[in-house]
């Protein structure tokens, strides 16, 4: 793609020029299995409980929304106190307009010094940092796209940076780090006076346990989370963040007035008041990708091992931007990363990942 060429009489920040957009293409497409996002929309009595809230709450639009968002915030805490055994409180527990703006608020709080990030990995995390004027260094992975836990220890001791960033499961590899591996991490970063960010995106569909129950022994530990995937909820944007209260207390110096629309709040309380049927096709998502991978196997290709609710696969002899084409020809739409030789595909309902299948068996085969 060649670069933009802004007018000369906009301002635009010379560090800001080069950059392109985040986004996955949105072409249509029979099978859209390309951003990660839940194939399962919700339920008809789901749609009439966030209808009715919604209807409830826009009688009262011209007043702003709690701006604390704490009842959300109370009923975040409970979800997650379900899941992990713990005992956190709306004090631990910060939501915005998805991850990506946690994200950003972790740097514009506490971006003063350093941050240090492993690719391949979430790619809004060096993007935001640049956006926001934050010095961001790539830390690497090995060539099977795990984390060196020694290496990354010693990266952080050398560079002492403010914010460390894990992903686990991996975006896009799929691959996890441990719990032990997270708890060394978390020592080698307070050992810095830094923060260790573990991004959980895709923690529902892994069953290693979180690293939630590190907050407590670990302050410098933050965790963050997403309704847009195992909750089938990525319209809604709504991202939050488990950590100390002291750190959560820091973020609203850095947010925005009424940053969390009402109807936005409303919709994800009901979502959680539903969370045990909206939870329920995980497993199910779960189970249909290692059919998937059992499938693309069979053709004789290479998955990366995945934890997530999307796989990461390579093998074939086509250049992966035209294997990309080549598939949305046929009315499949997956993902080009970036990553040379291999190509992603979200996990889809059981209808989008036969037709997948038997898209990229005719691909293969070099059939029309």
């Amino acid at each position: 793609m060649s670069q933009k060429q802004w007018p000369s009489w906009l301002p635009l920040r010379k560090d800001l020029a080069a950059l392109s957009p985040y986004g996955a293409p949105q072409v249509p497409a029979e099978a859209t299995l390309n951003t990660n996002e839940n194939p399962y929309a919700p339920s008809p009595a789901l749609v009439e409980a966030i209808t009715k809230r919604v209807a409830h709450v826009a009688a009262t639009l011209n007043r702003y929304p709690d701006r604390d968002a704490t009842v959300l915030r109370a009923k975040l805490a409970e979800f997650i106190n379900e899941q992990s055994a713990t005992s956190f409180g709306v004090e631990n527990v910060w939501a915005a307009n998805g991850s990506n703006e946690i994200i950003q608020s972790l740097y514009l709080a506490f971006g003063a010094r350093p941050t240090l990030g492993f690719t391949p990995s979430y790619s809004m995390h060096p993007l935001i940092a640049k956006v926001v004027g934050v010095d961001w260094h790539d830390g690497g992975r090995r060539p099977d796209f795990t984390l060196d836990i020694d290496v990354a220890s010693r990266q952080v001791q050398q560079l002492c940076p403010a914010l460390t960033f894990i992903t686990t499961p991996n975006n896009p590899t799929g691959t996890k780090v441990s719990l032990a591996e997270i708890r060394v991490m978390a020592e080698a970063t307070k050992n810095v006076e830094g923060l260790l960010i573990v991004d959980e995106a895709y923690a529902e569909f892994d069953e290693e346990e979180s690293a939630v129950t590190l907050v407590n022994k670990f302050p410098n530990v933050v965790v963050v989370r997403t309704m847009s995937k195992a909750f089938a909820f990525a319209g809604a944007r709504l991202g939050y963040l488990i950590a100390n209260p002291e750190l959560v207390e820091a973020l609203f110096l850095v947010r925005l007035p009424y940053h969390l629309s009402a109807l936005t709040q409303a919709a994800a309380e009901v979502a959680l008041e539903h969370r045990t049927e909206l939870l329920a096709t995980v497993s199910k998502l779960i189970d249909s990708r290692k059919k998937v991978v059992a499938e693309v196997e069979a053709l004789g290709l290479k998955v990366v091992p995945s934890s997530a609710n999307f796989i990461l696969f390579t093998g074939f002899d086509i250049p992966a931007p035209q294997l990309w084409q080549m598939m949305l020809d046929r009315g499949v739409l997956i993902r080009d990363v970036g990553l040379s030789g291999y190509i992603r595909m979200t996990i889809g309902n059981d209808a989008e990942n036969k037709k997948f299948i038997e898209a990229l068996k005719k691909c293969l085969n070099g059939e029309k």
